[in-house]
């Protein structure tokens, strides 16, 4: 890793870029090229007063944030579940106690009466309806099979904010031994509740855990301690920025607290990759005897370009999200987006500023000589990239080939998937909600809390509702059907499913009870009705959100080419890149393996907006790489018209410094991964496996092989692309007016050298 700073141009590599760029003069970066080297204190006073202004418009952003949002607000189970919290809130109980009478029996004297005093203090308490217990009504839903649980149940009104403080004012009060019972906690505002907590307390782990490690890795890249800071720097400013911005949007919309995770890991992440690549160009530059202001001049007409193009190309795979209704996935689009335009505005604003006022300085403290002891350095770090590069264009079609079947067989458990949705087994096991639901799993009969309620609207008989309830008692997954409980033209039965509350037999039941004819309007909730309704969400906007990305993908690597192959290729590549996230993900999170190791309870799917999530964010991920490649590949085929020469040129120049990103970022997504919600450690560790799969064997391995048996038909346009892309394209220098075409490749015209 050490050798990633020079993986770049060296003191004789296009040195003469510089003089233009130098003044700022020329692009679309040159006004502000000119700004920030010519007041530098400037930007970076304004730039450190709006992050101060973030600190305190961002501070509280946690506590405002839910644990929601996996449902569709369009669906019917979402208005179902709203239509029944208004006219019958005991109908959707989401507090549970759980009473252990230990050897006893609950139908003891002694413990029915310590049970009937808890539900009638629990129905004083103030934010609490809908009480019922095992002990008023005799159903056997709440009642363990062995005869020594019961359950309590409940419903706190208000959002997931006065919940949750409504769950801390009486939650104390009740749990822990009361007389002959042992009183839990538990129920889904438990579980919101618990997964806030500890999301948060993990968040500030990961933190902990990344910056120190990051910060070391950097001092190992540049060597420099000052260097090291900068990208660290960048990296903190985002994340203040994004808390911010996610703290404003809670004014107006529901934002997941899951959003936080992902505003770490890109805000590090990105922030570092960027910074990277603009320290490294502008220590090249200074290299080359370029002073400061000059050498920060031709570093954002270069390395400025590709970061901000990258930064549009990751924006775009997150913006993606936007297109599902769901608020988990939008929180993250959020977050997403406003992180890495951030890290891209500091890496252009506050990183140019201060490289200028520091020049030189900006390799002082040198740690690494202390371990060189007086050795030399290499003199090109990147040589063993390009041997690589060499190597694999020499045999391309065995690494294309053997590398695409890789991938394809590591990616095949993931044909095996079930999707689910996210419960209590996303915390930790030892957590009190966790266990609590864990005993109603395996104590009590049917799915108490799990079951579905169907809701009937309009006029009916009593006679009506008798044979409506036996024509669903009557379907094959049904257990049992409470009900109707009917108040004016509105009822609502209980109906509880044979199996668990979201298999597969729940999910058909809910099929069933929504074609059942019925003298009334019938909808349907429930935990595997919202689960239903979310899988159809999710299937309606997946191809607009995969063609979103696409075809804007295309666009945009287009503009950075000129050709029309290397976008196809970009995108197809992008996601085989993904295979072995995905099949992992299942074979780990879904079926279990390595539960033990990684310490996590499987439940036997996976949740249903989680893959969506995962693609959009590693696929991002993985353009700011291909981006970081292709800008120095097409650099030097401008300026050579050689094609296998410049692709060996750009895996070699920036072979490393990918590596070193991809490290780095996936250090970060792997602190993220070290979090007791299953959830969030299924994000960081797929994600961080996917991105070191990337950098490591599509980047290294697969695109110059491609690119190889592709040839010089890499760089065709026709006519009018090919000049769209000479007045509109974005690309990392500039190309000369006629490169000069290689006696190797007779046939190619001056065109199709420019690409």
């Amino acid at each position: 890793m050490s050798e990633v700073d020079d993986a770049g141009d060296g003191p004789g590599a296009r040195s003469g870029e510089g003089s233009e760029a130098g003044s700022g003069g020329g692009g679309r970066l040159g006004g502000w090229t000119r700004f920030v080297t010519a007041r530098p204190r400037l930007s970076l006073l304004v730039a450190l007063l709006l992050t101060a202004l973030a600190v305190v418009a961002g501070s509280g952003v946690a506590d405002r944030l839910g644990s929601g949002g996996w449902e569709d607000p369009t669906a019917q189970s979402t208005y179902a579940t709203k239509a029944l919290e208004r006219e019958f809130p005991a109908s959707q109980p989401n507090l549970l106690l759980l009473l252990d009478a230990g050897a006893a029996s609950v139908d003891d004297p002694s413990v029915a009466a310590e049970a009937k005093r808890l539900t009638a203090r629990l129905a004083t308490e103030r934010g609490v309806t809908g009480v019922g217990s095992y002990w008023q009504s005799g159903s056997p839903a709440l009642k363990a099979r062995d005869g020594h649980e019961a359950l309590i149940a409940a419903r706190i009104t208000g959002d997931e904010k006065t919940a949750s403080d409504t769950l801390d004012r009486l939650a104390p009060s009740f749990r822990g031994r009361s007389g002959p019972v042992e009183v839990e906690v538990g129920g889904p505002v438990a579980v919101r509740h618990e997964m806030q907590t500890t999301i948060r307390e993990d968040l500030t782990r990961a933190e902990m855990i990344a910056l120190p490690v990051t910060l070391l890795l950097l001092v190992m890249v540049f060597g420099s301690a000052v260097a090291a800071l900068l990208p660290l720097g960048v990296g903190i400013i985002a994340i203040l920025g994004t808390n911010a911005v996610l703290r404003g949007l809670t004014e107006v919309t529901d934002v997941s607290v899951f959003a936080m995770n992902l505003t770490t890991a890109l805000g590090l992440g990105l922030a570092i990759d960027y910074a990277l690549f603009i320290v490294r160009r502008f220590r090249e530059e200074l290299a080359t005897g370029a002073p400061p202001r000059t050498a920060v001049g031709t570093t954002l007409r270069t390395a400025g370009r590709t970061v901000l193009f990258s930064a549009l190309t990751v924006a775009v795979s997150l913006a993606a999200m936007l297109l599902f209704p769901q608020y988990f996935l939008r929180s993250f689009a959020y977050a997403g987006i406003a992180v890495v335009l951030l890290a891209a505005a500091a890496a252009l604003i506050l990183l140019p500023a201060a490289l200028v006022l520091l020049g030189d300085r900006v390799n002082s403290l040198d740690l690494r000589r202390l371990f060189r002891r007086g050795r030399p350095r290499p003199a090109d770090g990147g040589a063993a990239w390009g041997r690589m590069a060499s190597l694999v264009m020499r045999r391309a079609p065995l690494f294309a080939v053997a590398t695409t079947a890789g991938l394809i067989v590591l990616g095949l458990p993931f044909l095996g998937v079930k999707f689910g949705t996210a419960d209590d087994r996303q915390l930790p096991s030892g957590a009190e909600s966790h266990i609590v639901q864990q005993h109603i799993r395996d104590g009590f009969p049917g799915s108490p809390g799990g079951g579905l309620e169907v809701l009937a609207e309009g006029a009916a008989t009593p006679t009506q509702y008798a044979r409506y309830r036996e024509r669903i008692a009557a379907l094959p997954e049904v257990l049992r059907v409470d009900g109707p409980l009917v108040k004016g033209d509105a009822a609502y039965f209980t109906v509880l499913p044979k199996g668990e509350a979201v298999d597969e037999g729940a999910q058909r039941l809910v099929g069933e009870l929504r074609a059942a004819d019925a003298p009334f309007e019938t909808s349907v909730t429930g935990t595997a009705a919202v689960l239903v309704d979310s899988k159809h969400a999710i299937a309606d906007r997946l191809p607009w959100a995969v063609a979103f990305i696409a075809i804007v993908t295309l666009f945009l690597v287009f503009l950075l080419t000129g050709s029309v192959l290397i976008p196809v290729q970009a995108v197809l590549l992008n996601a085989l890149s993904l295979t072995a996230m995905f099949g992992a993900v299942v074979w780990v999170f879904q079926d279990g393996h390595l539960s033990g190791l990684l310490d996590f309870t499987s439940s036997g799917s996976i949740e249903t907006t989680l893959p969506v999530l995962m693609f959009c964010v590693a696929f991002g991920l993985s353009m700011d790489y291909g981006v970081f490649l292709l800008s120095r590949i097409k650099e030097e085929y401008d300026h050579t018209g050689d094609h296998r020469e410049a692709v060996r040129f750009g895996l070699q120049r920036t072979g490393g410094l990918i590596t070193a990103a991809a490290v780095i970022l996936a250090v970060v997504m792997v602190a993220i991964g070290t979090s007791r919600i299953a959830n969030t450690k299924m994000l960081g560790l797929g994600i961080a496996l996917a991105v070191l799969m990337d950098a490591m064997v599509v980047r290294s391995l697969l695109v110059p092989a491609v690119m190889r048996l592709t040839g010089r038909a890499t760089w065709w346009a026709p006519g009018p692309l090919r000049r769209f892309h000479d007045r509109f394209g974005l690309s990392e220098g500039e190309a000369p007016e006629a490169a000069p075409v290689p006696a190797t490749e007779p046939g190619r015209d001056k065109a199709g050298a420019r690409g």
